[in-house]
């Protein structure tokens, strides 16, 4: 057996041991009837602090650059990996070829890469919005 993947294992042994040796102590400690508070929050864990809303004004330009890039190769021609024309041709050739199991996985396929067209678009609105709202904040360059 390879030593990394005994470490591996016995690490996950004790993680699973202790879950169990936990979960079984909560039990018997709650049937004594101690009315101990319930335990405050680690001081190591953060609190979430607002929307991300600065965060999605800095990242809005690269998004929006994705959005397009994959509009783009949906709406490409028959040419283009990823296009809903290529994949169309791929369903036409399954069908005249007679294979039935091939055509219907296909056009599944199909199916949903023209739904990512409405989904994108949308995205790409909504988006827009987000911009405006970020300049009139003055956060579109994420410095306020």
């Amino acid at each position: 057996m390879n030593r990394r993947t005994a470490l591996t294992g016995g690490l996950a042994g004790l993680a699973l041991a202790g879950s169990l040796l936990t979960t079984a102590a909560v039990p018997a400690s709650a049937a004594t009837g101690s009315a101990s508070p319930a335990p405050a929050a680690s001081a190591g864990a953060k609190a979430v602090k607002g929307d991300g809303a600065r965060v999605l004004c800095v990242r809005a330009p690269r998004i929006e650059r994705r959005i397009d890039r994959a509009l783009t190769r949906l709406q490409a021609g028959p040419g283009v990996r990823g296009s809903i024309a290529r994949l169309q041709q791929r369903v036409d050739n399954a069908q005249a070829a007679g294979h039935t199991a091939v055509h219907n996985y296909l056009s599944h396929r199909l199916d949903h890469r023209k739904s990512m067209v409405g989904t994108l678009t949308q995205r790409r609105a909504d988006l827009q919005k987000v911009e405006a709202w970020c300049r009139t904040r003055g956060d579109a360059d994420g410095t306020s």
